[in-house]
């Protein structure tokens, strides 16, 4: 799974991590499934019906019109979702941060001829693959991927740290911290690094240091850090 950053109007980052190609052709199978049966009800709705041939053609292409924009008509009205991406929680999205419209998902549609049906999925499976942001040729064309809106937890956001083996700590006072309290230090700080607010780091060392006693040349960030690994330390030691 790549992640990516997009930059909204207001000069604020954010990380998206892109949908699994797995997570994507799952929710092209359920789409599938709903539009095919869709199709095979009508069908069997025309069969009942008392109608002349030529009647009945033009009767299927219009009952069939939600079936053909499905994915155009979902997108649309249920925020970049169908009913295999809302399942799968996977969403389209633009890559400026802004709200896709009507146009973007029109083109994703329309593009869909060469990434899935004249190819069988095979365009877009390569270009997913090979051009990053999980982007098919719809996407690059609409400007739009596809992420996913599950919460995926690693390591590094949980209270522990993955430390080197031969970690020595430095500071036994930061036992005096409860994991809550020493989890919002952690968010605060992560936070603060990644937007670059360097006040909300030098505020989390002044801080520290008086909760603990602590009395050190380190710099602001640099003691952040080490506190939170410390911490990570002796936690782990229990």
């Amino acid at each position: 799974m790549e992640q990516f950053q997009i930059e909204t109007a207001q000069n604020i980052s954010i990380h998206q991590n892109t949908a699994h190609l797995g997570e994507r052709m799952l929710a092209y199978i359920i789409d599938s499934f709903i539009i095919g049966v869709y199709i095979i009800l009508m069908v069997l709705l025309l069969v009942t019906m008392d109608i002349e041939m030529e009647d009945m053609w033009a009767l299927y292409l219009v009952l069939n019109l939600p079936a053909f924009l499905y994915y155009v008509l979902l997108e649309t009205f249920m925020d970049g979702k169908t009913i295999g991406k809302s399942l799968v929680h996977i969403r389209v999205v633009k890559l400026d941060g802004s709200k896709p419209n009507f146009s973007s998902y029109f083109v994703r549609w329309i593009l869909r001829i060469i990434d899935v049906a004249l190819s069988s999925g095979g365009v877009a499976v390569l270009t997913i693959l090979l051009r990053g942001k999980g982007q098919r040729v719809g996407d690059i064309a609409a400007g739009t991927t596809v992420i996913s809106e599950k919460k995926r937890v690693s390591v590094k956001d949980t209270l522990l740290s993955e430390l080197p083996q031969e970690y020595v700590p430095k500071f036994p006072q930061v036992t005096i911290f409860k994991d809550r309290e020493m989890q919002t230090i952690k968010e605060l700080f992560t936070s603060a690094k990644r937007n670059g607010d360097h006040n909300v780091i030098v505020s989390l060392s002044e801080r520290i240091k008086k909760v603990t006693g602590i009395t050190t040349e380190l710099k602001a960030m640099d003691l952040v850090d080490t506190v939170i690994n410390d911490y990570s330390y002796y936690t782990q030691q229990l």
